[in-house]
């Protein structure tokens, strides 16, 4: 295997990682409007993530510098063509992390309210919007001979696309509401677990209809082994989330989230960014990818900072484990 196909695998592996954890972030911000009925609740949701949201980012950030260093050609077309919703997915990123840090600063009704309704909408945007742009990288866009984005941003809003949108918005407002189950203690743990049931049928039509459109697309028998094992595991947390094994809920959703860019990345290797216009104008893991010395250099590099990245990470939240409830939350602070 040559590195630029080690690289790829990695950039997959990051963006997984990225949109198993960011997910339930996402989730949990669209259900501070979906399932929290009063103002300790939204705390008690806001809570559940906040040791740990801006550490999830951190997976994004790897995810794009990665892609600039490794596929500098990827990463040029990608942000150019894709500019205003990328844009639009930094800027809620920028006022969700000021949401939750500004929204207990002051006890006044107006000033709380205000940016829990920030919290669910930049929330809900970003998961929509990642769903659409993989959607297009998947599908194919136009790039011209010179690999520049030679559309217009109407013609991202195409219904594969679209249908990406509803399927990662859908996917990680599920896998948020079981993580609030995990998390919860209580009658808004209850709640969650009714509501999993609820989003999780929707989110399985959705899912099934995504992948199988995927799969008739441009799929082998790789992706359909992904396929599988994404609505597989997707059924199966249900019934964890209906038995209360919310554990098992948890991992399984994060699972179909796993199998679901698993499917996307292989249904797209070698390209990275296929041309609508002309395969031969496609940008690969080949002719996107940096030098054989640049790419050696960044496997070194990746090989000793990821593992200390991962335990870092993985010890926050064994520290944050415990389960919350509104009992937890001062009258002061709501």
């Amino acid at each position: 295997m040559e590195l630029h196909d080690v690289w790829f695998v990695l950039i997959a592996v990051l963006w997984t990682g990225y949109f198993f954890l960011e997910g339930f972030d996402f989730g949990v911000g669209v259900l501070t409007k979906l399932l929290a009925r009063n103002r300790p609740e939204k705390r008690v949701l806001i809570n559940t993530i906040g040791p740990v949201w801006d550490g999830n980012e951190v997976w994004l950030l790897s995810a794009g510098g990665a892609t600039f260093a490794a596929f500098p050609e990827w990463y040029a077309t990608l942000f150019s063509g894709f500019y205003l919703p990328l844009l639009a997915i930094l800027v809620c990123l920028i006022v969700r992390g000021v949401a939750f840090e500004y929204r207990a600063k002051r006890p006044e009704e107006h000033w709380q309210r205000n940016w829990e309704t920030a919290i669910f909408w930049t929330s809900l945007i970003p998961a929509f919007l990642w769903g659409v742009a993989f959607g297009n990288i998947v599908h194919g866009v136009k790039i011209d001979q010179d690999f520049n984005y030679a559309g217009g941003v109407l013609d991202l809003l195409n219904p594969y696309a679209l249908l990406g949108g509803l399927v990662t918005l859908a996917l990680f407002t599920f896998h948020g509401t079981v993580f609030v189950g995990l998390k919860t203690v209580g009658e808004i743990r209850e709640r969650a677990r009714k509501l999993a049931l609820r989003v999780g049928l929707v989110t399985a039509l959705l899912v099934l209809a995504f992948l199988l459109w995927t799969q008739s697309d441009r799929g082998d028998g790789a992706s359909l082994v992904a396929l599988v094992a994404a609505v597989v595991s997707l059924v199966v947390s249900l019934v964890a989330a209906r038995a209360r094994h919310e554990g098992w809920a948890f991992a399984l959703s994060g699972l179909t989230i796993v199998a679901t860019v698993a499917m996307l990345f292989l249904t797209l290797f070698p390209n990275v960014m296929p041309s609508t216009l002309n395969p031969d104008w496609s940008l690969t893991v080949t002719n996107a990818s940096s030098s054989p010395y640049t790419l050696k250099i960044m496997t070194w590099c990746a090989a000793i900072a990821t593992p200390v990245v991962m335990v870092y990470q993985g010890w926050t939240y064994w520290v944050f484990r415990k389960r919350i409830g509104t009992q937890h939350i001062a009258e002061t602070v709501h």
